[in-house]
């Protein structure tokens, strides 16, 4: 293992930690994934834009919270790369957005990209969590790891959320 990827898995542990304290107990899915975008949000110097995408049926994504400059407000499912990752319902680790068939520029700064699908243990995809940066290949498998382990225990916390 390289430093690099030991300082990440060591901030994504501190993280997960804070994490965990903070929504123990939370049954509020918006004010849960408040709190996942900015504590990310904060942690990582590379993350320039960091935020949800709430599935809202018909095939469409609406922005939820996130931390950063302005969103696109909605999404379908046949559109860039948080479309591909709810449409598919899996991780898009996309090293340059150039390179991405369909890729929608929601900000002109953003080089590379990583969007995880949050689904309930049965499968019912309840949004994305899409994280942005402006330096080319930003994320690594490091990211895709914790990020996809965070989503899981999201999706599990508030499979029952009332509010999505």
């Amino acid at each position: 293992m390289t430093t690099q990827t030991l300082d990440r898995a060591s901030r994504y542990a501190d993280v997960r930690q804070r994490l965990d304290a903070l929504l123990a107990g939370e049954t509020d899915w918006i004010s849960g994934m408040a709190t996942v975008a900015c504590e990310l949000h904060q942690a990582f110097p590379y993350f320039h834009w960091t935020g949800f995408y709430r599935a809202v049926g018909d095939e469409q994504l609406r922005v939820g919270p996130y931390q950063g400059t302005h969103g696109c407000l909605h999404i379908s499912f046949d559109r860039g790369v948080c479309g591909a990752a709810a449409r598919q319902q899996q991780t898009q680790l996309v090293p340059d957005v150039e390179a991405f068939p369909g890729h929608i520029a929601c900000s002109s700064s953003t080089r590379s990209e990583i969007v995880v699908p949050v689904l309930t243990p049965e499968g019912e995809l309840l949004a994305v969590l899409d994280v942005d940066s402006n330096d080319p290949a930003a994320f690594t498998t490091t990211d895709q790891e914790h990020l996809e382990a965070l989503c899981a225990q999201l999706g599990a916390q508030f499979a029952s959320a009332p509010v999505r």
